[in-house]
């Protein structure tokens, strides 16, 4: 009776012998498994982090509904279907995608928005064909509201089309371009449809762009264009861009404490191009009632996002020509002929703006 109570404590003890070996035989792979568990969990919320990070920086606006469901404007809609934004993609009918949905998502998408008129159709034809090939994204707002005499151009059902009679390219991206909607393009390009873009390049000039963090920018204008009004936005050849100028005429003086408009800090109207964040801030600086933006160009390095000396630039190695021709009224009612005195005063404008070219370019290089 002895002898089977020692074997049964023996045998006992062998097993309970044989479970603890197992168990710490177990110990460096439980450890194994709950780091590995541990790491999963890790890069996970991470991801989730970097994630969540680079929406906030890719769209910026999508931040909105989480303060209008707080306010309660969107509290009918599951949290899960709401979409705070839009684009301007064509989505054809028989397609649950866009052309411009196939290109790869790491590549910069941009929008090229332009008022025009019937009159200017060759010329918005050639800036057209010059920026589709770069996979921009065009809408043309028209003035005339003459939509149908466009469409025998082949791009033509490739762009988007608004039309609304006697209104200008402030008037049309103040209601038309809302940050929510563009917010997925990096950059905007809001120009006028005068501009000869024989030496311009889209790809080049955004690549300039992004290196050097210009927020609000402009091609420069060839010396030679019709139209020059500031001393800054004339092509300097011998750069790739320029953040300011050096002139001393009446009372302007720059130099290189200059801190703002017309000497540093700025672009002109008729090309300007905004980053996304720049035209959010623009377009809550346009007013609603706001018609030919004569001296918004001033105030545009208010939304440069940083100091306006060094996000502000012109870029010479991509240069346009500014036509200047007058439409959407003119200097006066339709059908109203131009008298010699306007004329000569034209005239008269474009020499003196050569010949202070001439004088400045000499100051400069002397400088």
């Amino acid at each position: 009776m002895t002898s089977f109570r020692s074997w049964k404590l023996l045998k006992r003890n062998y097993f309970d012998g044989v479970k603890f070996r197992l168990k710490m035989k177990q110990l460096p792979f439980m450890g194994f498994l709950f780091t590995t568990m541990l790491f999963i969990v890790y890069r996970t919320t991470t991801y989730q982090y970097k994630h969540t990070e680079m929406e906030e920086i890719l769209h910026p606006f999508d931040s909105l509904k989480d303060s209008a469901l707080a306010s309660g404007l969107l509290g009918g809609l599951p949290h899960g279907i709401i979409q705070a934004s839009a684009d301007l993609e064509l989505k054809p009918l028989w397609s649950t995608s866009s052309s411009r949905s196939k290109a790869d998502p790491s590549t910069c998408r941009v929008l090229l928005a332009i008022p025009v008129g019937i009159k200017q159709k060759d010329n918005v034809n050639h800036i057209v064909q010059k920026f589709l090939p770069e996979n921009f994204t065009v809408i043309l707002f028209h003035y005339d509201g003459k939509v149908d005499g466009w469409w025998d151009l082949d791009w033509s059902n490739e762009v988007i089309h608004i039309a609304a009679k006697n209104q200008t390219k402030w008037w049309f991206a103040k209601r038309f371009l809302h940050p929510a909607v563009v917010s997925v393009y990096d950059y905007i390009f809001l120009w006028d449809e005068d501009l000869g873009v024989e030496h311009f390049n889209p790809g080049r000039y955004l690549k300039i762009v992004r290196y050097e963090g210009l927020e609000i920018s402009q091609p420069a204008l060839d010396p030679n264009s019709t139209e020059i009004h500031h001393r800054i936005t004339i092509r300097a050849r011998t750069k790739k861009f320029h953040r300011r100028v050096y002139e001393r005429r009446g009372s302007t003086k720059c130099s290189d404490v200059s801190e703002g408009p017309p000497c540093t800090g700025f672009v002109e109207g008729m090309a300007p191009v905004f980053s996304r964040s720049a035209w959010y801030c623009a377009w809550h600086l346009i007013q609603n009632d706001l018609v030919h933006g004569w001296g918004m160009d001033m105030k545009l390095g208010y939304c440069a996002q940083g100091d306006r000396t060094k996000k502000v630039g012109v870029v010479d190695s991509e240069y346009i020509v500014h036509k200047g021709i007058q439409t959407l009224g003119g200097h006066g009612p339709p059908g109203r002929k131009a008298s010699n005195t306007e004329e000569l005063a034209k005239v008269n404008y474009t020499w003196c703006n050569r010949l202070s070219f001439f004088i400045n370019s000499i100051l400069e290089l002397h400088h």
